[in-house]
């Protein structure tokens, strides 16, 4: 016999505003089933929780329904409080009257009436609900973070702290990332390799990291606490163990016309080649696509001349697997392509430059040792220009529709740094709006202005026009004084909007975790979980995630550590009862439950079955194993026969719901 508690939360007043919720309580006692329906203002409270324990312990309550907010929310507040009062814990629902009603109704009577369908569809599940138990899991006491920039050497380092093995993936040949391309940092201006080198070299000298670079995931399968992660290793034709990085080849590589990737196509460089001097590993790697040896199977200069014997040609990818109990995500950003952005004739004239290419010029290591000259003639420019916000904030389609964050930022710093270095030189910013959010950011954005005399002007560029004279015409709007502005430029900077490395997208694919319109992974909760994503054992890193500058970086990048310690000292964690179940009786051993299985759960087995008369037979039918099944669904929707089914959500509780929905 089923004796069903209903309770009402009002949520203040988010749920009570819309939702008639004594109403709701009222006519709910009366469905078959419930013997006791309550309201109250904070079910979630502790108040509220011993109201639910009282009824279970007073009325002998086989199951409960709390019709609150989201089950993401409080769903496991919920559980342990009927734990506590000696029911199990499965044996609760929870109907979402918030998000579903009250949220997104302004009529009362239509959301009361949608609250009251809710938590009866909730009723007919629960009656049907069985008392599930949780296993346990054993828990592999290794990380691997995806990433090898400011973010991945921030989480592996503190990680490594707590005594826990990490692996740091990075598919360029260096760890660095987008930081060590930036030549200082605002607002303090601090010299950008001078505070990441230092950690860069922990990382390689700390024996609990192991750096994994020009490397990929290939494939991942498992679940929290135990993921099994296949990385490709790209070969890189020389042996990491034997490189003394003395650079020797590179003098000695006749092939010295490939774009350096460092410097933004730039200047040149070898096709065995080093990124950067302060690179680690600090190993070199030949670009095979400009290798003559490796083209045409002639030269082989640059192994000639090693005398450590670390090149091989005949070096092939590897692949290897690996364990991991929690994975961190921190691919990073790269600037958008501007091929859409033809108005500022980005493509038509090599004085017209990005934020990161200034970045690279301004750079002491840069392609022109850190004197600010023209890509064009190599010459000084007095007039410079700086245009925000080019493909950020931008609803037209050609760009993103977010703000990128940093820009208005690193153009005050560079804007700073010209005129300090070259104060000969007129700076001119074009600008929507100037946001400077974070500490001091006001005060170094107005330093700028009143101290370095930038020129900032309200409005935006219509068209750049190269003039024959080499100069470039910037016709923009100056909102402030409501007129056109025409400035001859020497340079044109462009500080455009930021997206996610593109690899981004077959790393959620792999790991099975949520992806916005905009590439960005996100997060299990925006206040509450900011740092996890929704997929168990999953963690989230600076760009993945939305646009951050460094500091927000490196203090996600310590969360996602601080949450991955906290999983890594456990030995084991306790599995969802939520699982797959096949019926044997029904199953035909077709095969597709276990294609689609993202965890490897579904094996097959021979069974022998009894006929009548005697007879048996044997037949192939699939076997779920219990401590690798997450209780995704996708078998039980795939099975063509029905046989498949899951524990807490069987086909006969969803369509019990439905009826529930059509009843009048």
């Amino acid at each position: 016999m089923h004796r069903i508690g209903v309770f009402i939360c009002w949520c203040g007043s988010n749920i009570a505003a819309t939702v008639d919720v004594e109403k709701v309580a009222e006519v709910i006692k009366n469905e078959k089933g419930v013997v006791f329906s309550a309201n109250y203002q904070y079910m979630c409270s502790e108040n509220g929780q011993q109201l639910i324990k009282k009824a279970i312990k007073e009325h002998n309550l086989t199951g409960i329904v709390i019709g609150s907010c989201s089950p993401r929310m409080h769903e496991q507040t919920f559980r342990r409080a009927a734990e506590s009062a000696g029911l199990n814990p499965y044996m609760v629902e929870v109907a979402n009257i918030r998000e579903h009603c009250s949220w997104i109704h302004k009529d009362k009577v239509e959301a009361t009436e949608k609250a009251i369908i809710l938590v009866r569809t909730a009723i007919a599940k629960v009656m049907l609900n069985a008392p599930l138990t949780e296993g346990e899991s054993p828990v592999t006491k290794r990380a691997l973070v995806i990433g090898g920039g400011i973010a991945g050497i921030q989480a592996a380092l503190d990680i490594a702290s707590a005594g826990f093995e990490v692996d740091i993936v990075e598919k360029n040949a260096t760890i660095g990332g987008r930081m060590a391309q930036i030549d200082k940092t605002f607002p303090t201006l601090d010299c950008a390799a001078c505070i990441l080198t230092p950690k860069m070299v922990e990382c390689a000298q700390n024996d609990k990291i192991d750096i994994l670079t020009y490397s990929e995931i290939d494939y991942v399968q498992g679940f929290v606490g135990n993921f099994t992660v296949t990385i490709k290793r790209k070969a890189r034709y020389v042996d990491e163990k034997k490189c003394t990085g003395c650079k020797v080849c590179m003098d000695a590589c006749p092939s010295k016309k490939g774009l350096n990737e460092f410097n933004m196509n730039m200047n040149n460089r070898p096709a065995i080649y080093i990124p950067f001097a302060q690179a680690i590993p600090n190993v070199a790697v030949i670009d095979p696509a400009q290798c003559i040896k490796l083209k045409t199977g002639k030269c082989g200069l640059c192994q000639m001349k090693c005398g450590a014997g670390a090149i091989n040609y005949e070096m092939k990818d590897e692949y290897i697997d690996r364990k991991y109990g929690a994975i961190v995500v921190a691919t990073g950003f790269k600037p958008i392509d501007l091929k859409d952005f033809n108005e500022y004739a980005y493509a038509d004239s090599k004085d017209v430059i990005t934020s990161l290419e200034l970045e690279r010029l301004m750079n002491a290591a840069g392609p022109t040792n850190g004197t600010l000259l023209r890509p064009s003639d190599k010459t000084h420019p007095h007039d410079i220009t700086f245009i925000q916000c080019v493909g950020s904030r931008d609803v037209s389609g050609c760009g993103k529709p977010y703000c990128s964050k940093i820009c208005c930022m690193y153009t005050a710093k560079h804007a700073m740094l010209i005129r300090e270095k070259y104060p000969d030189t007129k700076v001119h910013v074009f600008y929507i709006d100037v946001r400077t959010p974070g500490k001091n950011y006001d005060e170094f954005y107005r330093r700028a202005v009143e101290q370095y005399d930038v020129d900032y002007i309200k409005g935006m560029v219509g068209k750049i026009y190269p003039q024959p004279n080499g100069k470039l015409l910037v016709q923009g709007s100056n909102l402030i004084d409501n007129e056109q502005v025409l400035i001859e430029s020497d340079l044109v900077v462009l500080a455009t909007a930021i997206e996610p490395e593109p690899s981004v997208r077959k790393v959620a694919t792999l790991l099975a975790t949520s992806i916005d319109t905009n590439n960005f992974l996100t997060e299990a909760h925006p206040k509450l979980r900011p740092v996890e994503s929704p997929t168990a054992g999953v963690f989230l890193a600076g760009v993945v995630q939305g646009p951050r500058d460094i500091p927000e970086t490196v203090a996600m990048a310590s969360a996602c550590a601080a949450k991955v310690i906290g999983l890594l000292v456990k030995d084991s964690l306790k599995t969802n009862p939520c699982i797959a179940q096949s019926n044997e009786n029904m199953c035909n051993g077709c095969s597709q439950c276990a294609n689609v299985c993202a965890y490897g759960a579904i094996s097959y087995i021979d069974k022998e079955f009894r006929l009548g008369g005697g007879r048996t037979e044997v037949r192939r039918v699939a076997y779920v194993n219990p401590a690798v099944c997450q209780g995704c669904g996708a078998c039980t929707v795939t099975c063509p026969s029905g046989a498949m089914d899951l524990k807490g959500f069987s086909t006969k509780q969803i369509m019990s719901e439905v009826e529930a929905i059509c009843k009048k």
